[in-house]
């Protein structure tokens, strides 16, 4: 399979800040990092164009402050920062491997990322690039997943890959909590919606079925998973 090339030529990868503490739970953990930055190097190898949104929820949740009284958009922005760190850490170690990345953000920061703009990033990819989608969409009360949704429309993804921490894959319910959880291999947009799955919020799931952008859900905990999900293998679960 690997012969005939990646089955997805332009790919979203979403990484959760969850995913980029590894087993600290907090902060960035650089050894994950480093395996991280490693499997997407393996992709862009094999001709993969490359974005990543990356999440904060590893140094800031908004929306769990906003739920203990914080002014809500006050907090997003905060988080929106957060992913702003994790961007930068994921691009230096990017570049350790030799990896030509570029950071584009939706909240202005000139001294350290170019700001988002979508012909500019389908350049970039078009060169070969890696690009690090941050600041989420530069709006409060909306959610990184939403990012990975829209960035994946605007720049004609082929495909989201929903990369987590702790799970590997969609279940009726916590694996990491109920060990008779179900897995599901394959599920349709609506059954996110329907069955409150909490897979990604809504609005993100809504984006992705409006545009008919498939979505794989699945575990960084195996090295060479990135690779597999590019390549077309059965891994995690497919929404289509």
């Amino acid at each position: 399979m690997e012969q005939n090339g990646p089955k997805y030529k332009r790919v979203v990868l979403k990484l959760s800040g969850e995913a980029l503490a590894g087993g600290e739970g907090y902060g960035i953990d650089m050894e994950t990092l480093d395996t991280i930055a490693t499997q997407i190097k393996e992709i862009t190898d094999i001709g993969t164009e490359v974005s990543v949104v990356t999440g904060g929820g590893n140094i800031w949740r908004g929306a769990a402050a906003g739920k203990e009284g914080m002014d809500r958009a006050s907090a997003d922005y905060m988080g929106m920062l957060a992913t702003m760190i994790n961007a930068l850490a994921l691009q230096d170690m990017l570049e350790r491997l030799d990896v030509d990345t570029r950071v584009q953000t939706a909240i202005e920061m000139r001294q350290v990322a170019e700001p988002y703009i979508r012909r500019r990033a389908i350049r970039h990819l078009e060169k070969g690039r890696v690009v690090i989608f941050a600041g989420g969409t530069g709006n409060p009360f909306f959610s990184t997943d939403t990012t990975a949704a829209l960035r994946a429309a605007e720049i004609e993804a082929s495909v989201i890959l929903l990369a987590k921490g702790k799970v590997d894959a969609v279940y009726d319910s916590d694996p990491l909590v109920n060990q008779n959880a179900m897995y599901y291999s394959e599920l349709k947009y609506m059954d996110i919606l329907n069955k409150d799955l909490g897979v990604m919020d809504s609005t993100a799931a809504s984006l992705c079925k409006d545009n008919s952008i498939p979505i794989i859900v699945f575990g960084l905990s195996k090295e060479g998973n990135i690779k597999k999900a590019v390549l077309g293998e059965k891994i995690g679960t497919l929404i289509k």
